[in-house]
């Protein structure tokens, strides 16, 4: 017998609900069949749809924030007025309905027009905007100035030779063969001819020249700008090892690389992943998805121990155990002798597919090149404003005045990336905007995901609420007494309140 389709959560707000029907800000039911989250907010009640646009995470387990919705996965928000994804990772706008009182009942009819986003107002259109780069960075900045009815023209030049995708799947969902392809592009093509972004793929750019404010190709075709985004991001970290030029040797950064895995991945008995890093371990928990041997070579003594501390490194390093991993650790690959992996240590690993996720570095040639201020990445200013007036950097080469941390501070996440050429668009239209969000990362292990806000190089404490092992808790990392990041196990709300009061702190 085949199963019955789920009946949609909650009352039916078509026939209207009660104040008292309420437990708290939020309450989730239903119009139709379309699932549906009636929010409080003050003395204004909004409905909105109750599924986050980025990877449908429930708003109903979310925060509300004044008049926007936060959803507990990965901390997208949502205007509750408009819909609009106000920010990343989720870009979509959700539907908001039309909510009637009467007498003391609380009605949701149709769905409105879909509402305009909030729009601060272009204060210095410039008329020619050029964007460097194809990531998360640049695709969010594109997307956010036509959002902000910008009407100038947006040349957006790419290495890459597809169209944006979201990033964090090539090495999770993709890569372990549980996403179809088409759910990778951030926009689908015609995106781009709609909103007259001319998009210009497997572009090499050579040279910027700021007196003539234009960006030359190498092909010699100069692009006229009036504001420049640099958002050239990171490559991966080549390791110089004898065997590493193998063609079943990869690295992991953009579709291409992640198709070639897979390519060698069809018929592979067994992997070996170079780096106990996030990518490396999540790489490796793709490959074993697909029923590969996998074995992890890493020079620290702890997977994430840098990042992570002590306790969850070893609570990592136990969970892909327990899924089958082998590690090699404190010992690194020296040569790759055709399908012999050969270790420092004088070991031999024999593997049909090898991937090395070593770390990446960012991508500064350009900016160096044309003269931009460097501290271990482009340095900016508080609204993302390069060394160079009207040139501005965001993403994985950026690195910004954190006033979370009171540091100088460069992060290599999507949703930071994401985030910063929202910002940085806004300031390329003369709005002002400081950035100030604080970093948001998660990384997916099996069934278990890390949510990881703030930023701490280094801390003197590590306080932890609850327990690792049993996949339930809230971690702290402080110095001086002071909050500096949290990391989560399934405490989703608790890491979202924990992003919240640092902004306000900050």
């Amino acid at each position: 017998m085949a199963d019955q389709q789920a009946s949609p959560a909650g009352p039916d707000l078509s026939l209207g609900v009660l104040p008292s029907d309420f437990s708290g800000a939020m309450l989730l039911g239903h119009v139709g069949e379309e699932e549906v989250l009636l929010v409080r907010s003050g003395a204004e009640i909004f409905a909105i749809d109750a599924h986050c646009s980025h990877y449908h995470g429930p708003l109903a387990e979310g925060v509300v924030d004044g008049e926007y919705v936060r959803c507990p996965w990965h901390h997208a928000c949502f205007d509750l007025r408009t819909g609009e994804a106000t920010r990343a990772p989720a870009l979509n706008a959700l539907a908001v309905w039309q909510v009637e009182r009467d007498g003391e009942r609380i009605v949701v009819k149709q769905k409105r027009e879909q509402p305009k986003p909030r729009v601060k107002g272009v204060v210095d259109a410039p008329s020619r905007i050029v964007i460097v780069g194809g990531g998360a960075a640049g695709f969010a900045a594109a997307e956010m100035l036509r959002r902000q009815d910008y009407r100038g023209s947006i040349v957006m030049l790419s290495g890459e030779t597809a169209a944006p995708v979201d990033r964090p799947n090539l090495s999770k969902d993709y890569l372990a063969g549980s996403a179809p392809e088409d759910w990778l592009p951030l926009r689908p093509d015609d995106f781009y001819r709609e909103t007259n972004i001319d998009l210009r793929l497997g572009v090499e750019v050579a040279s910027i020249d700021i007196k003539a404010k234009q960006v030359l190709l190498a092909g010699g075709e100069g692009i006229p700008y009036d504001r420049l985004l640099l958002a050239t991001g990171a490559e991966p970290v080549r390791l110089p090892i004898p065997g590493s030029d193998q063609p079943h040797v990869h690295l992991l950064r953009s579709l291409n690389d992640c198709r070639a895995i897979i390519a060698s991945a069809q018929g592979a008995r067994r992997a070996v992943v170079v780096g106990a890093s996030f990518i490396g371990l999540e790489v490796a928990a793709s490959l074993r998805a697909r029923e590969i041997e996998v074995h992890v070579v890493g020079l620290e003594q702890r997977p994430m121990e840098r990042v992570l501390g002590a306790e969850m490194g070893d609570f990592v390093r136990a969970l892909h155990e327990e899924h089958g991993v082998i590690f090699h650790l404190g010992d690194t690959v020296a040569s790759i002798d055709g399908k012999r992996a050969r270790l420092k240590s004088g070991g031999v690993i024999e593997a049909d597919l090898v991937v090395i996720g070593v770390g990446v570095k960012p991508r500064l040639g350009l900016a160096e090149r044309c003269g931009l201020a460097i501290d271990r990445g482009v340095k900016v200013d508080a609204y993302l404003e390069t060394s160079v007036p009207g040139i501005y950097a965001a993403g994985d080469i950026a690195r910004w005045p954190d006033k979370h941390s009171g540091e100088a501070i460069r992060v290599e996440h999507w949703v930071v990336a994401e985030r910063q050429g929202q910002a940085a668009a806004r300031n390329m239209l003369g709005q002002h905007e400081v950035f100030d969000d604080v970093p948001f990362f998660w990384s997916q292990h099996y069934d278990v995901p890390i949510n990881y806000v703030g930023h701490a190089e280094k801390w003197d404490e590590i306080v932890i609420d609850g327990d690792i092992g049993a996949k339930d808790c809230l971690v702290r990392y402080k110095r001086g007494g002071r909050v500096l990041a949290v990391a989560s196990i399934y405490r989703d709300v608790a890491n979202l309140e924990a992003e919240i009061a640092m902004e306000k702190a900050g």
